[in-house]
């Protein structure tokens, strides 16, 4: 059905138009067709032909060209607009051309030297599930082409040893994960000797995925990966490929990927595959009567659990008053969405719901399932939830079902944001913001693929970012996109990949340019630890531990625990250990494809929670409170030049989060029906964090009362925290905050940026070193923004596990203004180029001084 005709559906003949604060239009695009290369393999391009692309698109070509040629090459076009033939077409091309060069070689010559050895491929992604979908499509590909000669197979942490075997053996094609190259097969690299020799090239899909702290560990997998293809090889090493739907620089991002100069590598952006139509509106739900919560009174703090609407909350916490009534809240985000998903199935759409939570996502589909069912009872069956932590099997079913339309939507979160295949869907509802503006266009690109046209609803949830984003369109839809940001010198991420690297192979000092400029001096410090040997021909791991476990690349924080239902031993799902006190606790409401499951005890010795099948109208919504203790300063100074001092210091702490309780609440209109306490262990980062503290004169001076101390902190340490990432090379998402107006052991109202990882990741001390640089950049970005009150390009924040409230953006401004008052004779700072200059806020980058220009 064709985008008018749903926007229709979606206003309900105008009668829901009120909720509709922008309508865009994103113009359709004509595809423009290149030849096929002279070098394809006509096999290949038989089988492309039979499965419908009869001409390639001209990126395709302009890709596959590069690559071909030796390139290096970043491919940073839509979704949808057919990445996967750019990439596998010179991969796979090499592979038969090797084989077929092998075969005549063979037949024509007795001598062995004279025989081309057959060449591999590594494909890499950030999900099993993307590298099993993209397994589907070759192996649609092959049998399109009649090709038997190629083997390509998936190999993860789910393969059965004997399956590893024959793939190490046989497989000219491998998919896998960053994970199992990093703990299996350059551990292992021995077994898998005949692939890397022959290794031709490195396929990195969804490149955009690696950023922030994951970013840099997978950079430095690939430069292990690289070292060792150079050692059996005794060539340059693979040809990389990333590819990148939505991303800024994507050069510059993949080159700092592979670890290659920007210069070696070819970026391809100019997408010439053709695009519909597409519908792009910005969706307020109504105002609902006043009704009196229930919550007169009680306090809460949301650090990082889930919210009433089922958005996950972030790192970011505070404690807040619930207000005896609210006078004209809005419906939820989840309950709007499910109407709308809802008339949309029935006016015959196939569509995806994403959702910011696994319980937003259940909501979303049940919700949607009973209003269908009252409509056409055959119809409620025709939507289903999506989400991690379902099984294997299960995910592959929905994605099955999606695809042929038995199917005709999924609410999910934001794991069918990476490139799995689904195409020909008609309509995307993204329910509330997700974090950035990469995802919300690689979420968007779902709809309408294959040139079709589309239609895209962005449903704000009641919080002020996304108040603010649905009445500033030019927000979403004008704004650039994010550049990836990660920094593989960081020391701490550097540090035990050069130890994996020394046991997979002695390092030679030759070899340290791989590992960057860092290199050096980082091993300096493993060998005076006793981490590393040093030898004249390089550094040697001695330990019989796995240099691989010293880090784990998505820090994910222990074993999943597994949900089971107790009657009858089915393992529904799995859930990620951190958030399993706050979703599956006893009495917790446990929700799986529309059937609730009530918790009968949660076992955190075996990683087991015990479920029983059990109908009830109530959800539940657990508490928690997250402290920051100082465990161990570092290094402190004051500023003394205002009316008092204000301290800084960096050093060790220990952010401690525990779920007290939980309350449920009735479905849907959320009204509370009971509280539990609950008896849980806390659960401790460890981690380093910066922090300046603004003592009684400095919030006098600044004209702050009691009442907007909290607002201001919060609304600054949200600002510090967006523009820390200028100045460390970090996403905002490696970092996390608190704000408090009395810390027990600053004795003053205190900020703390920390890093977000275990032992910490150098960002809250690379803040410490420029901490006047820092602070002046945020003061001059809140003050700057033209907004009123606070929006997400000044204070307010995706992650905030406070909903952004409360907020106080000119007290902040104040605030930070007495503060840096305080501050010493302004200091000359250094980029990580070695460049003088200070931070230009408006530019976010160093600003360099003209030649000739004096310097302090």
């Amino acid at each position: 059905m064709p985008a008018p005709d749903l926007l229709d559906v979606l206003l309900a003949g105008g009668r829901r138009a009120e909720s509709a604060t922008h309508i865009a239009h994103l113009l359709a695009r004509e595809g423009v067709h290149a030849d096929w290369p002279r070098w394809a393999d006509p096999a290949l391009v038989a089988g492309y032909r039979a499965l419908g692309v009869e001409r390639p698109w001209r990126h395709q070509v302009e890709a596959a060209d590069a690559a071909w040629h030796g390139r290096h090459t970043a491919l940073g076009t839509s979704t949808g607009s057919g990445k996967s033939l750019a990439f596998w077409l010179p991969a796979l091309t090499s592979v038969r051309a090797d084989s077929l060069a092998a075969a005549e070689g063979t037949a024509a010559f007795s001598r062995i030297e004279n025989v081309r050895s057959r060449g591999s491929v590594l494909y890499l992604c950030p999900t099993k599930a993307l590298a099993a979908d993209q397994l589907s499509g070759v192996e649609r590909l092959l049998r399109a082409a009649d090709v038997r000669d190629l083997r390509v197979a998936t190999c993860d942490g789910d393969t059965p040893f004997t399956e590893r075997r024959w793939v190490q053996d046989h497989a000219d094609a491998v998919l896998t994960n960053p994970d199992f190259l990093h703990f299996s097969m350059l551990p292992g690299h021995a077994r898998w000797v005949r692939f890397l020799r022959s290794l031709r090239y490195v396929v990195v899909d969804e490149g955009h995925a690696f950023r922030g702290v994951f970013g840099a560990h997978v950079s430095l997998v690939l430069r292990r990966l690289k070292r060792l293809c150079q050692h059996y090889s005794g060539g340059p090493g693979p040809v990389f490929l990333v590819a990148s739907a939505t991303t800024a620089e994507p050069a510059r991002s993949a080159a700092r990927l592979v670890g290659v100069d920007e210069s070696d590598v070819v970026a391809v952006t100019a997408d010439t595959a053709p695009s519909g139509t597409r519908t792009f509106v910005l969706w307020e739900p109504p105002e609902l009567p006043p009704v009196d919560s229930g919550l007169e009174g009680f306090q809460v703090v949301a650090p990082s659990g889930v919210g009433p609407d089922g958005a996950t909350t972030g790192t970011d916490e505070w404690w807040v008053e619930t207000p005896e009534v609210e006078e004209r809240p809005r419906r939820s985000a989840t309950a709007e969405a499910a109407d709308l998903l809802a008339d949309l199935t029935c006016a015959g759409a196939r569509s995806l719901a994403f959702t910011r939570s696994r319980r937003g996502a259940e909501s979303v589909a049940l919700s949607a399932q009973r209003a269908l069912r009252e409509v056409d009872p055959a119809l409620q069956h025709s939507v289903a939830a999506y989400r991690g932590g379902y099984l294997p099997e299960e995910r592959r079913a929905l994605e099955s079902a999606i695809r042929t339309g038995a199917l005709r939507a999924l609410a999910t979160t934001n794991a069918l944001e990476l490139g799995v295949d689904i195409s020909g869907l008609d309509t995307v509802l993204i329910v509330g913001w997700p974090g950035t503006r990469m995802s919300i266009w690689q979420q968007a690109g779902r709809a309408g693929r294959a040139g079709a046209d589309g239609l895209v609803v962005f449903v704000a949830r009641e919080d002020p970012l996304d108040t603010y984003l649905v009445h500033h369109p030019e927000a979403i839809l004008d704004a650039p996109l994010e550049a990836t940001v990660f920094d593989p010198g960081n020391p701490h991420v550097l540090a035990p990949h050069l130890c994996a690297a020394a046991a997979e192979r002695p390092l030679r000092p030759d070899e340290l340019d791989t590992f960057g400029a860092h290199a050096a001096e980082v091993l300096d410090v493993l060998t005076a630890r006793g981490a590393l040997r040093r030898r004249p021909t390089g550094w040697f791991w001695t330990h019989p531990e796995p240099a691989s476990q010293l880090t784990d690349l998505r820090g994910t924080g222990g074993q999943p625990v597994r949900v089971v239902e107790a009657a009858t031993g089915r393992m529904l799902g799995t859930i990620d250990q951190p958030a399993a006190d706050g979703s599956v606790h006893d009495g917790a409401v446990y929700v799986h494809q529309g059937a609730t499951f009530v918790v009968d005890h949660l076992d955190l010795t075996d990683h087991v929670a015990l479920v029983r099948r059990r109908d009830v109208d109530y959800g539940t919504w657990s508490h928690d409170v997250t402290t920051i203790a100082v465990q161990n300063t570092l290094r402190s100074r004051t500023w003394d030049s205002g009316p008092a001092p204000v301290t800084w210091g960096v050093g060790e702490v220990d952010v401690t989060t525990q779920v007290i309780s939980f309350t449920k609440r009735r479905l849907p209109g959320l009204e509370v029906v009971g509280s539990q306490e609950l008896d849980l262990p806390p659960r401790t980062l460890s981690t380093v964090a910066v922090w300046w503290t603004a003592p009684a004169a400095v919030l006098e001076a600044a004209g702050l009362t009691a009442e907007t101390v909290p607002g201001a902190l919060h609304a600054a340490e949200h600002a510090s925290i967006g523009l820390l990432p200028l100045l460390a090379t970090c996403d905002r998402w490696d970092l996390g905050g608190v704000s408090t107006a009395l810390h027990v052991d600053t004795e003053h109202a205190t900020v703390f940026v920390y890093d977000a990882y275990p032992g910490g990741a150098g960002f809250a001390e690379r803040g410490y070193e420029l901490g006047a640089t820092w602070l002046r950049a945020t003061r001059e970005a809140i003050a700057a923004c033209p907004c009123a009150s606070g929006c997400p390009a000044c204070v307010q924040s995706p992650k905030c596990g406070s909903q952004n409230n409360p907020l106080e953006k000119d007290a902040a401004v104040r605030l930070l203004d007495v503060v840096l008052a305080c501050t010493p004779t302004p200091r000359v700072v250094r980029d990580g180029e070695g460049a003088e200059g200070d931070l230009d806020p408006g530019r976010g980058r160093i600003r360099r001084p003209r030649p000739g220009t004096p310097q302090p």
